[in-house]
């Protein structure tokens, strides 16, 4: 089934200019997969992590860490958003493997709006539990796709801002990443601040680096 809203840009990490309308992604329920229905043949979903703000975390969600003997290096994180009103990895996925034919959903991790998932909800891609090359940010020798991270926050933030419990959740994660990894702060991109990205709007207007910041350094 073909995604008739869905537009390319999207695809290639979210990047509508201002001027375009928010599509919405259309819901197929007979592509909707179980939370039990997680197998090593079918390992695009992963436990699902609802996140309660930074003043309720009381660890770090097992589905963070890569699994042992495959674990990469990663020298940056790149921050995206979805450019779209609605949607969650299960859909991203279907959209990346019909459009673009590519394996699947080109991010490590989407944080949900609370559309198609929970508020803050933070969803672990199979890219991630495989320490996989990304397809989320097209740079100069694909360096971005090969060593940064890439997050996709839902939302079109040229119309709207984040989420309180998403931005929670992002500095949750990017803490995570940063102590794991050794990443410094001026590796934490938005997309249109990644050295050798293609001109684009992403993460979009109205998100703000500097409230992540805060938030991250609020919690250390």
């Amino acid at each position: 089934m073909a995604l008739p809203l869905m537009v390319h840009c999207l695809l290639l990490g979210g990047c509508l200019t201002r001027h375009e309308p928010v599509p919405r992604i259309v819901d197929d329920p007979g592509q909707r997969r179980s939370l039990d229905a997680v197998t090593p043949d079918n390992p695009v979903l992963s436990k699902r992590v609802r996140r309660g703000g930074l003043g309720h975390l009381t660890g770090v969600p097992r589905d963070w860490y890569p699994p042992k003997g495959a674990e990469k290096q990663w020298d940056a994180i790149v921050i995206h958003h979805s450019a779209t009103e609605n949607g969650n990895m299960a859909l991203f996925d279907r959209a990346h493997r019909e459009e673009n034919h590519w394996v699947g959903v080109g991010y490590d991790f989407v944080i949900g709006n609370g559309t198609d998932s929970a508020d803050g909800e933070v969803e672990v891609t199979f890219r991630w539990h495989r320490q996989m090359v990304g397809a989320h940010c097209k740079t100069p020798g694909n360096w971005a796709n090969q060593n940064a991270v890439g997050i996709c926050l839902v939302g079109n933030f040229d119309h709207m801002t984040p989420s309180k419990l998403q931005m929670a959740s992002l500095a949750q994660l990017v803490q995570f990443l940063q102590a794991r990894y050794r990443i410094p702060g001026a590796k934490v991109y938005g997309h249109q601040t990644t050295p050798g990205a293609r001109s684009t709007d992403c993460p979009g207007d109205n998100f703000s680096m500097s409230d992540l910041r805060a938030l991250i350094n609020r919690k250390s």
